[in-house]
């Protein structure tokens, strides 16, 4: 008996350096590209990937037209069925504005906690929409997605990147990965805002229903996404905001819950909207309208028409 145990170390030994020289020798090659490899890209949270169905809904209803719209693109995607219900220029690489927030959003929620505080930098204070932030306030990370959201600050987004560790071009670089690990590839992110102006930020309505069926997948988006107004009170480090949403159709088509509006001179109107309405849950996205509300209203009544359901009464 007392024979075996040191043969038994010596041969546990001598199996161990033999495999460790074998390793030295042999690189082992993961099965997994190197963007779904969470030591080559540290935003792989789930190997989940989900893609549309390039199924087209079929039309159930001979009265119903397709609509003639402005946009540059859209899409609108039944997740219930899986199917698509309306397209046009779905692959279309365009510039997104403010929709940008929504992955923003993403990295937000993946990397910090919400009641995680950040300080508000000089720097952080751009121009355009604002949610009215000073240098030197400290709000926590669930104040500032409001005010990410509801008045799409871009000043809110400044403070979310320029607090990740590492900085705002790791922000950046974070955005990019999620979105490889999204598997989404016709998208570029330069800045967290929105405000391009140099045709390098872009995507399509196609990789944005992606992001966006992702970023529902998180019960505070959800929450303030759906929100139509949020008072963040006094407190000895930081005045008080009252925020407003200016997503578009939350108070005037039932059933719509969000998400985000978008706008620069390039981009011109943007807009998703989430619906959910008779068991159906939608995504409707557009990209540069002219008319994006009312646009987005005609998707949606075509998109329940479509199916034999009668759209609900809306301003």
């Amino acid at each position: 008996m007392n024979k075996v145990i040191p043969i038994c170390i010596f041969l546990i030994v001598t199996i161990l350096l033999v495999g460790q020289s074998f390793l030295k020798q042999k690189s082992i090659t993961s099965p997994l590209p190197d963007f779904l490899t969470f030591s080559k890209n540290n935003q792989v949270t789930t190997l989940e990937l989900w893609a549309p169905s390039l199924v087209r809904a079929e039309n159930n209803n001979d009265e119903v037209e397709k609509p003639e719209i402005s946009a540059k693109s859209a899409l609108v995607y039944d997740l219930t069925i899986n199917k698509i219900l309306f397209e046009k220029n779905p692959i279309e690489k365009l510039s997104m504005a403010s929709l940008t927030k929504i992955m923003t959003a993403i990295i937000t929620l993946e990397n910090y906690k919400p009641d995680d505080r950040l300080k508000v930098r000089k720097e952080d204070l751009v121009g355009e929409n604002s949610m009215g932030l000073s240098k030197g306030e400290v709000l926590t990370l669930s104040d500032l997605l409001y005010g990410l959201i509801l008045p799409s600050g871009n000043d809110a987004a400044e403070v979310l990147a320029s607090n990740y560790p590492g900085g705002r071009l790791e922000f950046i670089k974070a955005m990019n990965n999620k979105a490889k690990t999204l598997g989404v590839f016709n998208t570029n992110f330069t800045n967290p805002t929105g405000l391009e102006g140099d045709g390098l930020q872009y995507t399509t309505v196609y990789d944005l229903l992606v992001i966006t069926k992702y970023a529902m997948r998180f019960e505070l988006f959800r929450k303030v996404v759906s929100t139509v107004s949020y008072t963040i009170s006094w407190s000895k480090n930081h005045k008080e905001f009252n925020l407003i949403n200016e997503t578009n159709l939350l108070t005037s088509y039932p059933g719509v819950k969000g998400v985000k509006t978008g706008y620069t001179e390039e981009a011109r109107l943007c807009l998703v909207t989430y619906l959910e309405y008779e068991e159906h849950k939608i995504i409707g996205i557009i990209l540069g309208s002219e008319r994006r509300r009312e646009e987005m209203k005609e998707l949606l009544d075509y998109s329940l028409n479509l199916q034999n359901i009668t759209p609900p009464q809306h301003e």
